[in-house]
């Protein structure tokens, strides 16, 4: 399931976060352990906002020079992403972590997979070429720079990997960002955005508004117009999605 491409736009005008806390409001998975990274990413392009895209998925051990044994990897690698729906997200589990060494991903295999259709990476490896990566356009959260490739080569792909303690499929829709990213649940997808808006849009209309008013006159003020900006944002989300929502 893909959504339309202006979908994808618009979500990609929103931070993760915004996106989060659209996606609490309606969802039924548990929204304190499911669909985002458990662990902590380092976005290396925060200039180039956030990034959406599918999920296609590639396992490496740039540590073990036996997987150069593999006949074909590259090429067959490179047929699988074309073949999937775009815009997509290289999502790549580095079987050395901890002790990572080498890298995917650099200035020639960026700009291959821009080719193909792809806007970013999430690895829990390390990235090179960081300059020559950004000229691209190709947004890359990793764990670490690095300066080599080691016996890097694909070694499986379009299957389950774990990156940042999240479980990633191929085809998943990906909302990324310097925060860390989201795996959106497939019966999530098409009320995310709506959802999202409407709860942005929440805030500014209730807490944020009750915040920044240039018009209270002191700190008990300021506390009562708190109190009663919360109560609306609740029952703003109540109304709408039957759940209270943060405040």
């Amino acid at each position: 399931m893909t959504l339309p491409h202006s979908d994808l736009l618009k979500l990609k005008r929103w931070n993760t976060p915004t996106i989060y806390n659209g996606w609490e409001q309606i969802t039924k998975s548990d929204i304190a352990v499911d669909a985002f990274n458990l662990e902590e990413t380092r976005d290396f392009m925060p200039q180039m906002g956030p990034m959406v895209g599918y999920a296609v998925t590639l396992i490496v051990e740039p540590s073990n020079h036996n997987h150069k044994a593999i006949t074909n990897a590259w090429n067959e690698y490179r047929r699988y992403v074309s073949e999937q729906p775009g815009p997509k997200i290289v999502v790549i589990q580095d079987l050395d972590k901890p002790r990572v060494i080498g890298s995917f991903w650099g200035e020639v295999n960026s700009n291959a997979h821009r080719a193909l259709g792809c806007v970013g990476t999430i690895t829990d490896g390390a990235i090179r070429d960081l300059d020559e990566m950004t000229n691209a356009g190709f947004k890359a959260i990793a764990r670490r720079l690095c300066v080599g490739h080691a016996h890097v080569t694909p070694v499986r792909w379009g299957c389950e990997v774990e990156v940042f303690g999240r479980v990633v499929h191929p085809g998943q829709l990906i909302h990324a960002d310097k925060h860390g990213f989201m795996v959106i649940p497939v019966e999530d997808q098409d009320a995310l955005l709506d959802a999202a808006i409407f709860m942005d849009g929440n805030e500014c209309n209730t807490v944020i508004a009750a915040a920044r008013d240039p018009s209270i006159a002191g700190q008990a003020e300021t506390l009562e117009k708190l109190a009663h900006a919360g109560a609306a944002f609740r029952r703003a989300a109540q109304e709408k999605f039957d759940r209270t929502g943060e405040w």
